[in-house]
C-alpha cells in the first residue's frame, strides 16, 4: 500500500471511524479526525500516539464546516480521502416515533455528511483527484421493522453518493458507498436512539426485533478492525465501485432483496408497460 495520503474522518472517535483513522494512522498515513468534545479528542490522540489529529466539529453546524475544512488543509496539506462517518441509529416504530427524532437522524446522518462533502467537492475537483466515503449501511439498501428513520436516512445518503459519483467521475474523483451490516460497534448500545413504546398492537411485531438487538449488541460477526483495513484497500482501487457491502450478513439480506425485486418486477410487468402510450 503506498503512504503519504491525508485522511479526514468524520466521528473518528468511536465505532468505524476509529477503526479506519487507527487502521490509517497504522499504514503509515496523516489522519485528521473530527470529534465532538476536547476530551474525546485528547483520548484519541493518546490512543493512537500522537499519530492522530482530532479537530472538534459538530457536523450539523454547517457554518462551521467550511473554516474547519479550510484550516486542516492550511494545517496538513491537500487531503485526499474523506470519509464521511458521522452518524447515529434510531430505533422507532414510526407511529410512535417523533418527527422531532427524524429530523434529529436527518440533521446528522444526511444534511451533515453532505455538508462535510461539499466542503471538499471544489477542492477534489480543482485538483482533479479524491476518493469520498460516505458510511451507508446495509439499511441503505433494505429494510426492517422499527428503523425507519435510520433507513430513511440511509437510502437518501446512498441515493446522493451515487449522483455524486457520477457527476465527479469526470474530474477523477471517486465516491463509494460503504455498506456495512452487523458490526461490533456502539450502534446498537450506548449510540442509538430508542423512541418510547406507546401502541400495544405493535408489540407482537416489535419487542422480539428490539430484544434481539440489545442481546446482540456486542456480539456481532462483524469485526470494525477488519472493515477498517478493507477500506483501505479500497482507497488503493483505481475503479472502486459504486457500492461496497461489508459483512456476510449485509451480502445475503441485500442479495436476497434483488432477487425479491427482479420477481416482483416480472410478476407486475404488464401493468408498468400498460402506462405506455
Amino acid at each position: 500500500m503506498s503512504s503519504g495520503k491525508i485522511f479526514f474522518i468524520t466521528g473518528a472517535s468511536s465505532g468505524f471511524g476509529r477503526a479506519i483513522a487507527m487502521a490509517a494512522a497504522e499504514a503509515g498515513h496523516t489522519v485528521i479526525g473530527t470529534v465532538r468534545s476536547s476530551a474525546a479528542g485528547d483520548e484519541i490522540e493518546a490512543a493512537a500516539a500522537g499519530r492522530i489529529h482530532a479537530v472538534t466539529l459538530d457536523v450539523t453546524d454547517m457554518n462551521a464546516i467550511p473554516a474547519v475544512v479550510q484550516t486542516v488543509e492550511a494545517t496538513f496539506g491537500p487531503v485526499d480521502v474523506l470519509i464521511n462517518n458521522a452518524g447515529y441509529g434510531h430505533e422507532g416504530i414510526l407511529e410512535e416515533s417523533p418527527l422531532a427524532e427524524m429530523r434529529r437522524q436527518f440533521e446528522v446522518n444526511v444534511f451533515g455528511a453532505v455538508a462535510v462533502a461539499k466542503a471538499f467537492l471544489p477542492k477534489f475537483r480543482e485538483r482533479r483527484r479524491g476518493f469520498i466515503v460516505n458510511v451507508t449501511s446495509m439499511g441503505g439498501l433494505i429494510t426492517m421493522p422499527g428503523i425507519a428513520y435510520y433507513c430513511g436516512s440511509k437510502f437518501a445518503l446512498q441515493g446522493i453518493s451515487e449522483v455524486m459519483r457520477s457527476e465527479m467521475a469526470p474530474f477523477g474523483v471517486h465516491v463509494t458507498a460503504l455498506c456495512p451490516g452487523s458490526f461490533r460497534t456502539d450502534w446498537a448500545g450506548r449510540s442509538m436512539v430508542r423512541s418510547r413504546r406507546s401502541v400495544a398492537d405493535y408489540d407482537d411485531l416489535f419487542e422480539p426485533i428490539r430484544k434481539a438487538r440489545l442481546e446482540k449488541s456486542g456480539r456481532q460477526l462483524g469485526d470494525p478492525a477488519k472493515l477498517a483495513h478493507a477500506v483501505l484497500t479500497l482507497i488503493e482501487s483505481g475503479n472502486p465501485p459504486p457500492q461496497l457491502l461489508m459483512g456476510s450478513d449485509a451480502l445475503k439480506l441485500v442479495r436476497d432483496k434483488l432477487v425479491r425485486m427482479a420477481q416482483e418486477i416480472d410478476a407486475w410487468e404488464q401493468l408498468t408497460v400498460s402506462t405506455d402510450g
